[in-house]
């Protein structure tokens, strides 16, 4: 077993410990493998580990990587995570199933344009700004229907759920909570919400994707991106 599929089974072992300490389904929360920054044998290495579900926060990044495995790899899925800029929807939407990014108007307008270019429909999840916090991205809590209403009614985007990163410090699980609140108000079925250091919190409040990286394909060499 390579050192990939152990850690793989760890996370999953925690999910599946995780799931069932909230006295939820088996099977219910899903992992989205984050191989940024890693190359193409490391995704290759979960793949074979059995790991369909990944995430990539560069769109250019995971164009050099997916395309050529999903032949081999028909159930593959790919999402993408990151910040996403209007000049590269277009770019996401040939390659990813699903966008976590949704998080702004100018880029359901550019999502949209880019989906009826390419005759193609993705799903996608509003990203809240679950802190409020002027440095990160993400639609204001306060505006979260608003946005969701927009992009479905003028923009024709398929949204399927919601995506947080709480703030960096203190308790993550009130910002989960509200995000899960939320979800259910909206009849959201996704909540995407915990990364490697809070996913188990997560679980216990609702989360249905939990995205991890570092633990499965270790430390990140941003200088070699």
């Amino acid at each position: 077993m390579t050192a990939i599929a152990e850690n793989l089974r760890r996370i999953l072992d925690r999910i599946a410990d995780a799931t069932a300490r909230a006295n939820r389904p088996e099977g219910s929360v899903r992992l989205v493998a984050v191989s940024k920054t890693h190359p193409a044998e490391a995704v290759i290495e979960a793949l074979a580990a059995g790991q369909l579900l990944f995430g990539e926060n560069r769109v250019q990044e995971a164009a050099g990587k997916f395309p050529d495995l999903r032949p081999a790899h028909p159930a593959m899925r790919l999402h993408v995570i990151g910040g996403l800029q209007t000049n590269k929807a277009e770019d996401a939407v040939k390659i990813a199933d699903v966008i976590e990014s949704l998080d702004r108007p100018k880029l359901a307008q550019s999502l949209a344009r880019a989906e009826q270019k390419l005759g193609l429909k993705r799903k996608y999840l509003v990203q809240v700004n679950v802190g409020d916090e002027d440095q990160k991205s993400g639609i204001p809590r306060a505006e979260t229907a608003d946005f969701l209403r927009a992009c479905r009614e003028e923009h024709g985007l398929n949204v399927t759920g919601l995506m947080c990163i709480p703030p960096a410090e203190g308790d993550p699980r009130p910002h989960f909570a509200w995000l899960a609140e939320q979800g259910a108000k909206l009849g959201l079925p996704i909540l995407s919400m915990g990364m490697s250091g809070d996913f188990e919190a997560a679980i216990a409040e609702g989360a249905t994707h939990v995205r991890v990286g570092t633990a499965i394909f270790g430390h990140r060499d941003y200088g070699a991106s």
